[in-house]
């Protein structure tokens, strides 16, 4: 639910113990009118977006109270870290002081072991197994209490079922003077794991968020601006717009900014994922966060606070770690009704065994086994955590993606279709020759053609500017331009009527071209331009946009990974031909029209593939919106993160490679999890209904099952990008410069 009159809040939430909470709540929150919620149990986050006319976040917040869990707006990531540090000294605390109240209670199980007789006196027994039930335990009764009283049920309602049930069985037979085991070490042990169990899963967690931390880290403290002709020291956060600073050697940039004077390396690997430093100089804009290696440099502050690429980088991966991948439903649905089929279970085991005749508390052992072996953690961590790693690694790697959905539909892709200009090539065009027709001067040719190109912002417009600058023409006044979209341009210069643009174009205008230098200029995957005024040809122009030295070993990659690769090209067929075979592409389409780019994507869907796009964002944003997946890949100097599923920080089409490599391993990791936490409650439940396990062993399971599916979540951690592709995208920033 996406419009201009819709408002979106982030709420921290607390007191979510598992998947099945996060289930319940995110239905509560989507039943509210006009409001879209979802709940991310790895991040312990509720992303909304609302109607402000139906509902605001005060509403929000209520909603979540009465489905039995509190919530705050989020705040920034240091003060969120707080809070996490400061329930996790609590929950060690309890930990520690539950551990060393259990220890004298498995004495007696120790000492069967090794075949001594260690037995506790049963009221010294029930003297230690109190406190552990109820004050570390509290957490699990206060939890199952709101989750019931909500009309739900979650993990809590299961530990504290299965615990208080052999704790009150122990203290029936001990004040009853029964003639049965009592069981204060199985309850309390049981407890003691459990909060081993979340101990663990978020010390794992906070290591998932690891990469946003860094990020945020990143941001410097102090800035050296210049004040009343003084540099002064001041914080980050009073430094505005149009301020001047100054960067010194080994500092961080502190806003992005213009460079106004000095030269420097700067090391951009935040920003871009590139291992080599790049050359900055006047004129040249910065990022904050980035390093300064060398040279002192003077700025101006041209975006500050949130305005920042690196601020705008963090709300990204946030976003990202925030939504929900489609895989993930099948855990949903799964998890909103695991806990009430595993009472379910749990109830029909103890009713079996009473049955057979084995005695009560042999049946309700069974039963408490079957209630603290069942985990939904499992279940609702096998997905986000992976993502959340995912997201975060890929954006230390200069791999920026926007949602949970991209990531898993990129590793479906099978057709990868890239645009030739600004991706396969570098996207900064030059004029290489000039072939003016006889009786007409270099000069001439080329200021007629400049006259009409300084009125339009395409590259090669650009380029014929910049080649007249450099021979020092004076640009002509123009009257009635006009432009044919893809085609050319059109004006009167000096009164007399001038066109300029593909020789197609021309051509449909009955101007005869010199056939044999249009043949050879193209022959050389040069692209060619021609000129005319007063209905006659002055000559053709070649300018050539220099292949990026990485594109060739990304094709193969690429090629390799199972991709068939398109290239699209707005030249004719023999110039496109010559730059497809310098980078190894087979196949490609000569002579599209920015308009085309869509419909040629839209035929590739038709016939059943999953279409990836690849384009830097000129002209390129219908074609990427037909994709399935759209990659964009943005300089250093103009970065629309919001444009595409999956925004490239640095000019290497490598970069594409990497996120569908990245995207293949957090599948593979995604399905991995899946499978371990279906496959151990699958096994698991049967074995405890049968008998099999003591509870004990039943809770140590369940305590681990999801702390090993976080884990190996953070194997993804390892994952790297292709070096030779970064280095080569870095070499032809710094050669660019």
């Amino acid at each position: 639910m996406t419009s201009p009159n819709t408002d979106h809040a982030e709420l921290q939430i607390t007191g979510m113990r598992c998947a099945s909470c996060s289930a319940r709540l995110e239905k509560s929150l989507n039943q509210l009118p006009g409001v879209c919620a979802v709940v991310n149990i790895a991040t312990e986050k509720a992303s909304l977006t609302f109607d402000p006319a139906q509902a605001d976040v005060n509403t929000l917040l209520e909603a979540v109270r009465k489905t039995g869990f509190d919530a705050h707006p989020a705040r920034d990531f240091a003060a969120e870290k707080q809070d996490r540090l400061k329930l996790l000294r609590h929950e060690q605390w309890q930990f520690f002081l539950s551990l060393a109240l259990t220890l004298p209670l498995l004495l007696e199980m120790v000492g069967m072991l090794v075949d001594a007789h260690l037995m506790l006196p049963i009221w010294l027994a029930w003297l230690l197994a109190t406190p552990v039930q109820f004050w570390a335990g509290s957490r699990f009764y206060i939890g199952a209490w709101k989750s019931l009283r909500s009309g739900g049920s979650n993990m809590d309602v299961l530990v504290a079922l299965g615990t208080s049930a052999a704790y009150f069985m122990s203290c029936a037979v001990w004040l009853l003077e029964l003639d049965q085991p009592v069981y204060f070490e199985a309850s309390a042990t049981l407890i003691t794991l459990v909060l081993m169990g979340k101990l663990l899963e978020a010390r794992a967690k906070g290591k998932a968020s690891a990469a946003l931390e860094s990020l945020f880290n990143l941001q410097p403290k102090l800035a050296h601006t210049e004040r009343n002709g003084q540099t002064l020291d001041v914080s980050v956060g009073q430094l505005r717009p149009d301020d001047i600073f100054v960067v010194r050697p080994g500092e961080s940039v502190p806003v992005d900014g213009i460079v106004l004077e000095g030269q420097s390396s700067l090391d951009e690997a935040m920003l871009t994922g590139e291992s080599l430093p790049r050359v900055k100089q006047s004129g040249d804009r910065i990022y904050a966060a980035t390093l300064n290696q060398q040279g002192l440099l003077r700025c101006r502050a041209i975006a500050v606070g949130s305005r920042t690429q690196l601020s705008a980088i963090i709300r990204l991966v946030e976003q990202a770690q925030g939504s929900k991948a489609p895989i993930q439903k099948l855990a949903d649905q799964i998890s909103a009704i695991f806990v009430p089929s595993v009472l379910g279970i749990a109830a029909l085991t103890f009713v079996v065994w009473w049955w057979l005749g084995v005695g009560f508390t042999v049946a309700l052992i069974n039963a408490v086994a079957v209630l603290v072996i069942a985990c939904p953690c499992a279940l609702g961590l096998a997905t986000p955590t992976a993502v959340v790693v995912a997201t975060g690694r890929a954006a230390q790697a200069g791999i920026l993606i926007r949602d949970a959905a991209a990531l898993e539909r990129a590793h479906t892709l099978s057709v990868l279709v890239v645009d030739k200009t600004g991706t396969l090539t570098a996207g900064k065009p030059e004029v290489i020759a000039l072939e003016p027709a006889a009786g007409v001067a270099e000069l001439e040719l080329l200021a007629t053609a400049t006259a009409l190109a300084q009125h339009s912002s395409h590259p090669l417009s650009r380029a014929l500017t910049e080649a007249a600058s450099q021979r020092g023409i004076a640009l002509a006044n123009v009257t009635d331009f006009g432009e044919a979209t893809g085609q050319g341009l059109y004006g009167n210069v000096a009164g007399l009527a001038c066109s300029l643009g593909s020789p197609d174009f021309i051509k449909q205008q009955a101007i005869t071209l010199d056939e044999i230098a249009l043949s050879t200029l193209r022959s050389r995957g040069q692209t060619v331009i021609a000129v005319v005024r007063a209905g006659s040809a002055l000559g053709l122009i070649a300018l050539a946009d220099p292949v990026r030295a990485s594109s060739r070993d990304a094709v193969a990659r690429l090629q390799a990974l199972g991709i068939r690769v398109i290239m699209l090209s707005g030249d004719n067929h023999e110039t496109a031909a010559a730059i497809a075979a310098q980078v190894g592409i087979a196949e490609f389409r000569a002579e599209v029209l920015p308009q085309d780019k869509a419909t040629h994507l839209n035929a590739l869907k038709s016939k059943g593939k999953l279409i990836g796009m690849v384009g830097d964002g000129i002209n390129d944003a219908p074609a990427l919106a037909a994709a399935d997946v759209s990659f964009a890949m943005k300089s250093g100097s103009d970065i629309a993160i919001e444009a595409a599923d999956i925004t490239l920080m640095r000019n290497d089409l490598m970069g594409v490679a990497d996120a569908l490599d990245l995207s293949r391993a957090t599948l593979a990791k995604i399905r991995q999890n899946l499978f371990f936490a279906f496959g151990y409650n699958v096994l698991g439940i049967p074995l405890a209904a049968l008998g099999m396990l003591n509870p004990v062993i039943a809770g140590a399971a369940m305590a681990l099952s999801s702390v090993s599916v976080v884990s190996n979540a953070l194997l993804l951690k390892r994952w790297k990008p292709n070096d030779v592709g970064t280095q080569q995208a870095a070499n032809e920033t710094n050669s660019t410069n």
